[in-house]
């Protein structure tokens, strides 16, 4: 069978690559341009400059053949437009979670057509499959699991992919690319956007949403305590880049109309968490759970909570946790399993 890699010049995506090639896997390395022309103005240098000359040493070094898909037109209906649709009503969109439905496992899957049957990537994450179909299960690696982002994937989409260094800890993959003297093998993890390479997401939604000035407000006291340059660079839950003194500060609400932010201190932070809201348009990527009890992620990371999940209506459920957290965004999802099964996601609201 013929497999699509996707490269994007790290290491993940090198040592997967390596690891099919052992296999005497049919592989075509394939490097998805989804830049933009604008964005590469206020960047700098090329952002997916240094990205490329990676990803071509890479398939120089294990002989693969290359070819640069351009997903322009589909990165920007599909992400850059719903990421800019949520900051400015006021949401924290997860650019990441939708570029690999809807780019990586979608668009991109769908242009192949016959060129490739499946679809390999470095994601830290496992696919099995069983009798009821395709179950998308944690990586061993708790801390680089990336189920959180795949969470939006659908049952079709996971018969057709392949994850090969998801049974891996990231330190056995830095060893695997020195063993394999891969180019990558001493770069460092990027941060950026999905694809975007070095353009950083601040710069990226500056850009696109300029800056406004307006007040930091303290949710207790109703006091002015500093200003911000627009809530659509800010989330619930962050602690970092508000420039007061006198902290911990934690953004605690946003309110679009008069573009301020509400702050509370840390030690009064615990009062304002909860253990309550509503999520919708979720996505199961098997059947919906048959219990109630599950666990959920509430952002990328090994850490999950308890919870309890209840259907109210159409596309609409009830999330208890067990334990509150001060950070439940809207925008952002929550991503629920049972064990090691990632079931699926939904929204925030």
């Amino acid at each position: 069978m013929k497999t699509a890699v996707l490269l994007s010049g790290g290491v993940d995506s090198s040592v997967a690559l390596r690891l099919l090639l052992e296999e005497g896997a049919d592989v075509t390395a394939c490097y998805l341009k989804v830049w933009l022309e604008d964005e590469v103005q206020f960047a700098g240098d090329c952002p997916w400059e240094e990205d490329m000359r990676f990803v071509r040493a890479t398939c120089d070094a294990v002989g693969v053949p290359l070819q640069i898909v351009s997903l322009q037109t589909e990165y920007y209906e599909h992400i850059v437009e719903h990421v800019l649709d949520e900051l400015r009503v006021g949401r924290t969109p997860s650019p990441d979670v939708f570029c690999n439905r809807r780019i990586k496992f979608g668009a991109f899957l769908d242009r192949m057509g016959a060129e490739a049957d499946l679809v390999a990537s470095g994601h830290y994450a496992r696919i099995e499959t069983t009798a009821q179909g395709a179950r998308l299960l944690r990586a061993e690696d708790p801390v680089k699991d990336q189920t959180y982002f795949l969470s939006q994937m659908t049952q079709q989409q996971l018969t057709k992919v392949r994850f090969p260094i998801g049974h891996l800890p990231k330190a056995e993959v830095r060893r695997l690319a020195q063993h394999y003297d891969l180019p990558s093998r001493d770069r460092k993890d990027s941060q950026g956007i999905c694809f975007l390479g070095k353009i950083d997401y601040r710069q990226f939604v500056e850009f696109h949403l300029g800056q406004r000035q307006g007040a930091i407000i303290d949710a207790d006291s109703g006091q002015r305590l500093g200003t911000h340059l627009g809530y659509w660079f800010y989330t619930i839950g962050q602690r970092f880049g508000l420039g007061l003194s006198g902290g911990p500060w934690y953004v605690v609400d946003k309110d679009i109309e008069d573009n301020s932010l509400h702050v509370a201190h840390g030690d009064r932070r615990d009062a304002r968490s909860r253990t309550r809201f509503e999520v919708d348009g979720a996505n199961w990527i098997g059947a919906p759970p048959e219990t109630d009890r599950l666990q959920v992620k509430l952002r990328h990371g090994p850490h999950t909570i308890p919870c309890s999940l209840v259907a109210a209506g159409d596309a609409t459920w009830h999330v208890e946790l067990d334990e509150a957290d001060g950070g439940i965004t809207p925008g952002q999802h929550a991503v629920f399993y049972l064990g090691q099964v990632c079931l699926g996601g939904a929204m925030i609201r």
